[in-house]
């Protein structure tokens, strides 16, 4: 299990409850009623498959307190500003990235039942949530998912120690004959912010080369690192590491790719135009970008085949030779998997931080809720 350090103080809470309660806690800011089980459900789901950087503990920082600051819309307006073949692109309005990232899926994979693929970009969103929830929807259509997002500057270049690129993911969904499907789903930074946050909420310091300062020492004071990342004294190394020995250049490449792919398709913002500052240092919102692709393998040798080979290759990999010491090879999806059977008999963890948030959010729109670790 991700993270084992951080369930010590933890109250395990049940599915159900806890996508209630986000339900609930969206309702009270005025997100309407499928608008917030959508955000409410792509929430859960992440905490349910040990993502714990993505579910609850986002909620109110990067949801709610952004209702309240007036830089994020809780109703969600969709525009279609262009709708091609097999292409199309949405205008967000600065609504909850998770709607209109539904929404774009769901546009990309009908295209890709009509042409084979589909793919559709986004502007003016915000926040979407677990990159893996969309390509999970193309493979839960029986399609290969694929989709990108830029985000506020966090990645410094290779030889650099300004924070310039999002966290970027690059992610992919892919359906396979086993019982669960290949996804990959991360960041083309080392880490990314969400994780730092685990730490801080653990009261732990960061490992060595996740963080370099802006002098280009590495950082690992947590607490101080989540500040600094905000004021461009601190920024995330890219995939690889800091400098080429390690093929740091590697992550930044392809963290460039996204961020070119989520901008550049609809002519939205990038780089440092997604700090969510202006040039007085007040707060205003980060309209960023995404880009949704679906792939439909019945076009080319038929799904079946795709998810045999795909199964086969899997399998293989988690076969072969083993280091000394390791007790299992896995493949991507293969832990969030885990984490879900095991989660779905003991619930989610929710740390003493986030429990005071909890009750913060109970106590301020008067919810029915009397939690566990209350009692």
């Amino acid at each position: 299990m991700a993270y084992q350090d951080a369930y010590r103080d933890c109250s395990w809470i049940d599915f159900e409850t806890l996508e209630k309660f986000m339900f609930d806690a969206l309702r009270a800011f005025g997100v309407p009623e499928g608008d917030a089980r959508i955000v409410s459900d792509i929430l859960i789901e992440s905490d349910k498959r040990g993502i714990d950087s993505h579910g609850i503990g986002r909620l109110k920082p990067i949801y709610l307190d952004r209702f309240d600051e007036g830089i994020m819309n809780p109703v969600t307006k969709i525009d279609i500003v262009r709708d091609e073949a097999a292409c199309a692109v949405l205008d967000g309005n600065n609504g909850l990235g998770h709607v209109v990232g539904k929404k774009a899926m769901e546009m990309a994979i009908e295209k890709a039942r009509r042409y084979g693929m589909g793919m559709t970009a986004v502007r003016n969103s915000t926040h979407y949530g677990i990159a893996g929830y969309f390509v999970s929807m193309a493979v839960d259509a029986g399609m290969i998912g694929i989709t990108g997002t830029n985000a506020r500057p966090s990645i410094a270049p290779t030889h650099g120690v300004e924070n310039m690129l999002g966290t970027n993911p690059l992610t992919f969904g892919i359906p396979t004959d086993e019982e669960f499907p290949f996804i990959l789903d991360c960041a083309t930074s080392v880490t990314q912010r969400g994780k730092i946050e685990v730490y801080g909420r653990a009261g732990k310091d960061l490992p060595p080369g996740w963080v370099i300062g802006e002098n280009g020492e590495t950082r690992t004071d947590t607490a101080q690192v989540l500040v600094d990342l905000t004021k461009g004294k601190a920024a995330l190394a890219p995939l690889g590491g800091l400098g080429e020995e390690t093929g740091g250049y590697k992550g930044y490449g392809y963290a460039t790719v996204v961020e070119i792919l989520s901008a550049a398709l609809q002519d939205g913002k990038f780089l440092k135009d997604l700090n969510g500052f202006d040039a007085d240092g007040k707060k205003i919102p980060y309209p960023l970008g995404h880009f949704f692709i679906a792939i439909n393998p019945a076009m080319f040798m038929g799904l079946e085949v795709f998810k045999r080979v795909a199964g086969a290759i899997c399998r293989e990999l988690r076969a072969s030779k083993k280091a000394p010491g390791a007790e299992k090879i896995y493949t991507a999806g293969e832990k969030e998997h885990e984490a879900w059977l095991y989660r779905k008999v003991h619930g989610c963890p929710v740390p003493k931080s986030l429990q005071k948030q909890m009750v913060e959010l109970r106590d301020r729109f008067k919810l029915p809720y009397t939690f566990a670790f209350e009692k």
